[in-house]
């Protein structure tokens, strides 16, 4: 088939004639001045809606940025409050516990005297017991 089509054209052949499964070439035309004008109008005005949409999309993403940002803003003051809020917190509980150093040291103190104390009462009741003993076993003689 395409060997038909290669051929050369004869001059007296019509191609309404010829078999539907060969192409014909046309000559190619340059289209009118003004469908050319007409063309090139269309092709700015889509280009020009396009660019615009490009332009529409980019501005939206950074007022998207920027609204992201200003939130973003927002919580690291509040979270910067929330630290001074911490730290002033934690200032007064070291001045308190500053406050209570000397009477913890009281106790400790204390403590340490109770254990003495304690100490020196398990030392008496034992002395006590060996004493007790010691007297009944006098006492049974």
């Amino acid at each position: 088939m395409a060997a038909a089509a290669e051929g050369p054209p004869e001059a007296g052949a019509q191609p309404a004639k010829q078999d539907p499964a060969i192409e014909t070439a046309e000559e190619a035309k340059e289209p009118a001045e003004a469908d050319i004008n007409e063309l090139c109008k269309d092709m700015f005005s889509k280009m020009a809606t396009y660019l615009t949409g490009e332009l529409t999309a980019t501005s939206e993403d950074y007022k998207l940025l920027e609204n992201m940002n200003k939130l973003t803003s927002l919580k690291y003051l509040e979270m910067k409050d929330i630290a001074i809020n911490i730290s002033r917190n934690l200032k007064d509980l070291n001045q308190k516990y500053a406050d209570l150093q000397p009477y913890l040291e009281q106790i400790d103190l204390i403590e340490e005297q109770v254990a003495a104390l304690e100490q020196a009462a398990y030392k008496l009741d034992a002395y006590s017991k060996k004493l007790e003993a010691k007297y009944k076993k006098l006492e049974k003689r």
